[in-house]
């Protein structure tokens, strides 16, 4: 045999005999598209929230990010442009905060009508503040001073007075369904403004409450368990690498971003795997950005004391620097309002806590000309009920209510110094004005720029919305 015949290149049998992705002859969704005349790629496209028929969706460039800065859709002149929600977990006494009921204390101690217990009347006072001389409790002298900025709902209800079923409600418009949170909802339709930053933080809370559901994974919260006696490093857990320095990470994150433009090209795009990559381009870019924004020692000590110097008012304070930089959703949790006992003394100091920080944070956003593009949300899952917790013997609390609970909003295109909407005489349901949680998210979508009918989700063959098939904006508390 000539020899010349035997010789070979050690290169190209290992090319020859090396897989490639033109090697692969279909995937299973590549087979689905051909097959069956394509019914079963449809399927799959609507479990992705995919609309096959959507010529815009199809033209918009690949390379184009999700999380890219949008205008509102509905309407264009809308003031606010970033939310920060103050969950109020536990369900806080409308009586003794933000709805005074004169006549429930007059009758205190003695059998209401249709009611079981005793009534309980508040043991703080309410006056007139602010020009526009709406009451307030005493537990909030500090908000009582920016009462001219905030819009107070008195006439709030909700279907069920449980804690997790009404913390549902309030975060994603949903009883029982897995349903995308609202923050969710807002940087889907508003993207964000720092693409070094996710668009949307929560300090604290359920992962019920920043879920994205259905929602492309880019859209989901990212927690943050903040505190001041804890490491900077240690917020936001696992952004910065502990093995290899940000050159070499830079190298690892091109390169798998090139593989996965290779699988796109002779595969097909797989939305779970472009989230994971986003994940991880994102966690890059916080390495300093997100660091930065944290690092509350960066502030002159005036501004820190104004915010008080316990957690709240620290986690408050990280919300507005947040903001400042781009973010376009921050969600604090500020609870312990779960008062079945003990009311008069445990909700003066759960109180006092939101009062300092969150009349700083008001205060604040004026001063840096921030607060009118900034909706700020305070409430929490339901109200209390009027009658003493238990009878007359379980030390002075309050039993869930679903029938009456209250909220305030301040900035953001609000109509500051209104309260609106009734409750009965006592206090114990709404009945003038009333208003759902679905009609509550109704009027923050609409002050964010969308009409909550129109903003929708196409999943799983239905188009999807915050408000279900419910809800009516409240014009009154737009100004």
């Amino acid at each position: 045999m000539n020899q010349k015949h035997r010789t070979f290149s050690k290169e190209k049998y290992i090319a020859e005999h090396t897989a490639t992705m033109a090697d692969i002859p279909a995937t299973r969704r590549e087979f689905l598209l051909r097959s069956g005349m394509g019914f079963g790629a449809l399927s799959v496209a609507s479990i992705f929230g995919m609309n096959p028929y959507d010529a815009a969706a199809a033209a918009t460039p690949a390379s184009a990010s999700p999380l890219a800065p949008k205008a509102p859709l509905h309407f264009p002149k809308a003031k606010a442009k970033a939310v920060i929600h103050l969950f109020a977990s536990g369900g806080p006494s409308h009586v003794d905060t933000w709805d005074p009921k004169p006549a429930l204390n007059k009758y205190d101690g003695t059998k209401l009508p249709g009611m079981e217990g005793l009534a309980f009347g508040t043991p703080y006072k309410f006056t007139p503040s602010g020009k526009s001389g709406v009451e307030t409790s005493e537990v909030f002298p500090n908000l009582s001073k920016s009462i001219d900025d905030i819009a107070v709902v008195r006439s709030l209800w909700t279907d069920v007075p449980a804690h997790d079923v009404g913390a549902r409600l309030m975060h994603t418009g949903s009883l029982q369904l897995p349903k995308p949170s609202f923050g969710s909802w807002v940087v889907y339709g508003l993207g964000t403004e720092n693409q070094n930053m996710p668009g949307f933080i929560t300090i604290g809370g359920a992962p019920e409450w920043r879920q994205s559901s259905f929602l492309p994974g880019m859209y989901q919260g990212c927690n943050v368990n903040y505190s001041t006696r804890m490491d900077l490093d240690d917020v936001i857990m696992n952004i910065r690498s502990q093995f290899n320095p940000p050159d070499r990470q830079r190298r690892e994150l091109d390169y798998v971003k090139q593989l996965n433009q290779l699988h796109m090209a002779n595969l097909q795009k797989d939305s779970q795997f472009e989230a994971r990559i986003q994940a991880f381009e994102m966690a890059f870019k916080m390495q300093t950005e997100a660091t930065d924004a944290f690092d509350i020692t960066k502030e002159p000590q005036a501004v820190r004391d104004m915010y008080g110097t316990d957690d709240a008012g620290s986690k408050l304070l990280v919300a507005r620097r947040l903001v400042e930089r781009g973010v376009r959703f921050v969600q604090v949790e500020v609870g312990g309002w779960d008062h079945h006992a003990n009311l008069e003394t445990a909700l003066r100091a759960t109180a006092s806590r939101v009062d300092i920080a969150a009349g700083a944070l008001i205060n604040d956003l004026r001063q840096r000309g921030m607060l009118d593009s900034t909706l700020i949300i305070w409430g929490g899952e339901f109200g209390r009920t009027v009658t003493r917790g238990g009878g007359a013997g379980a030390g002075g609390g309050r039993d869930h209510n679903g029938r009456a609970m209250v909220a305030w909003m301040a900035g953001g295109g609000v109509k500051g110094g209104t309260a609106y909407g009734s409750t009965d005489e006592f206090g114990s349901r709404a009945v003038e004005n009333k208003v759902h949680i679905h009609d509550l998210h109704a009027t923050f979508m609409a002050l964010l720029g969308f009409d909550h009918t129109k903003f929708t989700y196409r999943y799983n063959g239905r188009d999807f919305r915050l408000t279900d098939n419910f809800g009516n904006i409240v014009k009154e508390l737009i100004a």
